[in-house]
């Protein structure tokens, strides 16, 4: 099982909207409703280059930014997060079911600790940040890094995602992929099953889901 983290597991996606505002607020401007929803799913370099766009100041040092950000983030995260509707009990029944899970998150391994906190690190054999893959989601290399890790063919693996970004990074890789929306509408996708959301999903479901993506 391979899980995906900000808007799939926990409602972070918010947690990330304070910081984001409040960075453009401090550089002097304003971040408009489609920057940011242009960053979800995205690696952290790609969302500080949609950010420079949007403020019109291409010349704003992303170091600092980056820093300021995660400060932020990290202060938020600190205070817990909250499941996604089903997330929790999925992961629990998995878990029981002993299936090999892996955390597979765009988000930089400073702030994964942190949300592990919340999340539970005895829940996922591996977990595999953003900031540690030769290419950030949507590129396969996340999921296909996951899959090695855990010794688990990829097409045996069942990827949950929420966003257009995560799910190109899932079906590229060859798991079988079920999304979940969250903020943003998913379309309909070849080799991706959708649903409204986690509640109801368990590991029988999840077999399905396989079974189905190799017939």
């Amino acid at each position: 099982m391979l899980f995906d983290m900000d808007g799939t597991l926990v409602d972070s996606e918010k947690v990330w909207d304070v910081a984001l505002y409040e960075l453009a607020e401090h550089a002097g401007g304003k971040l408009s409703e489609p920057a940011r929803l242009a960053m979800i799913g995205s690696s952290m370099a790609t969302s500080m280059r949609i950010l420079r766009e949007d403020l019109a100041q291409p010349d704003r040092d992303e170091a600092a930014d980056v820093a300021r950000l995660e400060h932020r983030v990290e202060e938020l995260f600190g205070n817990g997060l909250i499941w996604r509707p089903g997330a929790l009990e999925l992961l629990r029944a998995v878990r029981a079911a002993g299936l090999p899970t892996a955390l597979v998150t765009s988000t930089g391994r400073r702030l994964v600790e942190v949300a592990l906190d919340t999340l539970g690190r005895e829940n996922f054999d591996v977990v595999v940040c953003g900031d540690e893959v030769s290419a950030p989601k949507p590129d396969p290399a996340p999921y296909r890094t996951a899959a090695e890790l855990l010794g688990v063919p990829i097409e045996q693996c069942v990827a949950i995602e929420d966003s257009p970004t995560g799910m190109a990074s899932a079906v590229a890789s060859g798991a079988a992929v079920l999304a979940v929306p969250a903020e943003l509408e998913l379309p309909p996708t070849d080799g991706v099953h959708l649903r409204d959301s986690l509640e109801g999903v368990d590991p029988a479901f999840l077999a399905t889901l396989l079974a189905s993506a190799t017939a």
